[in-house]
């Protein structure tokens, strides 16, 4: 939906590991059977606000230990890759080199994005790369009938100017 103040795109059913800069594990397939873990692709623009968030779930056979080594040397090509479970840290780096952290950012451009909203709990673990405003993230859904599930997350949040600053993120 388009209007002269900005406008809105929702698609869901048809977003891949790709669209999100992202290799597919391999062997993992999408999830398909569950209302609540399919793939979406939202993008909000008014102006220069914008805010795009895409996901897509994805099922393997494999443990969420080889699902998380595979991805931490595929999101290395976003920087530095922070473990986290829940809004702590584990291991080092604790944040990557462009400020990103396990906390959900309150400076993040105002916009809440919530864990469940892509299908993780808040302590589950996850895997993130990039800078606050530009995040890509692996995140475990838990298992289902022996599968491992996780979603991959791109979020691209908006720009805010800080109170007298002149700057923004």
């Amino acid at each position: 939906m388009d209007t002269p103040f900005g406008g809105i795109h929702v698609n869901t059913d048809q977003t891949t590991a790709a669209d999100l800069g992202l290799p597919v594990y391999p062997g993992a397939v999408v999830v398909k059977d569950d209302g609540d873990h399919k793939s979406a692709d939202v993008h909000l623009g008014f102006g220069e606000w914008e805010l795009r968030v895409r996901a897509v779930s994805y099922e393997t056979l494999d443990s969420e230990e080889k699902v998380t080594a595979f991805y931490k040397k595929a999101l290395g090509r976003y920087g530095d890759v922070i473990t986290c479970r829940g809004d702590s840290p584990v291991g080092t780096p604790a944040t990557t080199s462009e400020g990103l952290g396990c906390p959900d950012d309150k400076q993040g451009g105002h916009v809440k994005i919530d864990r469940g909203d892509y299908g993780t709990s808040k302590g589950s673990l996850e895997l993130k790369a990039g800078s606050r405003r530009h995040q890509h993230i692996l995140g475990f859904e838990g298992s289902k009938d022996k599968q491992t599930r996780f979603a991959l997350v791109a979020l691209d949040l908006p720009a805010v100017v800080e109170s007298g600053s002149g700057k923004s993120d």
